[in-house]
């Protein structure tokens, strides 16, 4: 009998293996999806920045920084 708890306990170690192995491929594409996206994101606000009249330096600023209308 010593055998058939061997040959369990490697059943569930393959088991565990093959969940791992597919848990690792989903891991895989979802990393994957992802650097799409980021790549996307890139370009897409490089393209953004260059469409502004300065170039995407300085756009922004604040209220407080801007001179009321009768200077």
């Amino acid at each position: 009998m010593p055998h058939t708890d061997i040959d369990k306990r490697l059943m569930d170690l393959e088991v565990k293996a093959s969940f791992t192995e597919d848990w690792v491929e989903q891991l895989n594409q979802t990393i994957f999806q992802q650097q799409q996206q980021i790549d996307a994101l890139i370009r897409e606000v490089s393209q953004l920045r260059q469409q502004t009249p300065d170039g995407g330096s300085g756009g922004f600023t604040r209220a407080q920084d801007e001179l009321p209308p009768h200077y």
